[in-house]
């Protein structure tokens, strides 16, 4: 495989090739696509899930290493950063049991539909397969690219991850994963390692608590730290553990079981319920904007049809204004909520 081309051609998607090369994409960037880069070059659901598929294999599959240069080149400056980082960590149950009892070939085969099946969901969501360990995988969710829902997206790849474990098989019974998720500033840093082993070194407590949590959940469970069952707010049912003694950790943890999504009117619902004051908590600064949509209600009530378009970043407020509109006017109303999700695109 020398080109972009080829790849594609090997997967049947050949009919794409102008779509990347128009993108000017390389084979030395495919890693770096996620499923809202493929929908914008125009890619269907379909292909768009085959080369994510195709990607998380990339990860899983060493690489030939190249012929090294004809000279030693400088070390790179160092960019090393510091992020909030959440950290997961999914190890599979039993796996040298199983190992004791298969074939060596049946086991590859075993751990590499286990493998793909983690990465296929962590890749779904964006995050970032950072190291395959034998039966371990870890991933990072926050870099190399952050989103505002981080958590978020960590708790709902754990529990698809769970499921999708659950459906394999090895030696005639279901596989089992158990899955650790932590939250918390960390440094990133340097490439460390060489070839398939080679990984971004991340320094911090972040990833022995997340490696400690999944050492103490059961199969087929999602453990999070306390940080990040914060993040999650009302999104998720959660069981809280206690405080839990952990291995190289001084002292106890406060640990909290993930179950399932909760089923709420909108995302914003869903955050609020974590709050203990809720949606109704006051709003300060916000009286110019509310007060011209109250306008806006008055001179629809009076016949005059209108629309407000509401805009602006991420995380400044804008479900909250509306919710304060709809606390402001009367429940006899029929009101319609439409949302966007990042997980439904």
């Amino acid at each position: 495989m020398t080109n972009i081309g080829d790849w594609l051609r090997d997967l049947g998607l050949d009919r794409h090739a102008a779509a990347f090369r128009d993108a000017e994409i390389e084979l030395g960037t495919l890693t770096e696509l996620t499923e809202d880069d493929l929908r914008e070059l125009g890619l269907p659901l379909g292909p768009r899930k085959q080369v994510l598929k195709a990607i998380a294999l990339m990860h899983a599959t060493p690489r030939t290493a190249p012929a090294p240069p004809a000279f030693t080149p400088a070390a790179p400056a160092s960019k090393a950063e510091r992020r909030q980082l959440t950290v997961m960590f999914v190890d599979l149950v039993a796996s040298t049991a199983l190992s004791a009892r298969l074939d060596p070939e049946d086991m590859q085969g075993v751990i590499r539909a286990y493998q793909n099946a983690v990465a296929g969901e962590i890749a779904r969501v964006e995050g970032h397969v950072a190291k395959f360990m034998g039966d371990g995988v870890l991933a990072y969710f926050g870099w190399p690219r952050a989103h505002e829902d981080e958590a978020e997206r960590a708790a709902r790849a754990g529990l698809a991850i769970a499921a999708a474990v659950a459906h394999l098989t090895g030696g005639g019974a279901p596989l089992a994963c158990r899955v650790g998720i932590a939250t918390g500033l960390v440094v990133v840093g340097d490439l460390i390692g060489e070839g398939s082993a080679q990984e971004r070194a991340v320094v911090g407590d972040t990833p022995n608590l997340a490696a400690r949590l999944q050492e103490v959940a059961k199969p087929g469970q999602v453990i999070v730290a306390e940080a990040t069952r914060r993040l999650l707010g009302g999104v998720f049912d959660t069981t809280d553990l206690g405080r839990l003694a952990l291995k190289g950790l001084a002292d106890p943890a406060l640990a909290f079981l993930v179950t399932v999504e909760r089923a709420l009117e909108s995302r914003f619902a869903a955050r609020a319920a974590a709050d203990p004051q809720g949606p109704d908590a006051p709003m300060i600064g916000r009286d110019a904007e509310l007060g011209m949509m109250r306008d806006r209600w008055a001179a629809a009530c009076a016949g005059q049809g209108q629309l407000v378009l509401l805009s602006g970043e991420a995380g400044i407020g804008k479900s909250r204004i509306a919710q304060g509109l709809i606390a402001a006017i009367p429940e006899a109303h029929p009101r319609i909520v439409w949302q966007c999700s990042p997980y439904h695109a």
